[in-house]
């Protein structure tokens, strides 16, 4: 029987595994990947907006967030588990 185990650093989602992780690694070790991650967010943000400008891209983001959540989630569950790939590598 599969069942999601807290203890159990093989089960659980992407997301709660991620969670487990930033909360027990090497605290700056995390401020740098968190940092990380909003610098290339804000990048890609900023790029987008200079291609169709801020209206339009938050109105892509509401098309997406609402037409194509799946992927979306997708998309979070591979940055939550390279995350915490590069974060064990690190913390080591």
């Amino acid at each position: 029987m599969l069942y999601e185990d807290e203890d159990d650093f093989f089960m659980g989602s992407p997301k709660s595994k991620f969670f487990d992780i930033l909360f027990n690694a090497n605290r700056e070790l995390v401020k740098t990947k968190l940092l990380e991650i909003v610098d290339r967010y804000s990048a890609m943000e900023i790029l987008l907006e200079k291609q169709v400008g801020v209206d339009a891209l938050e109105g892509m983001i509401r098309t997406v967030l609402t037409e194509d959540l799946d992927t979306v989630v997708e998309h979070n569950n591979d940055l939550f588990i390279s995350s915490v790939g590069e974060i064990l590598t690190q913390n080591e």
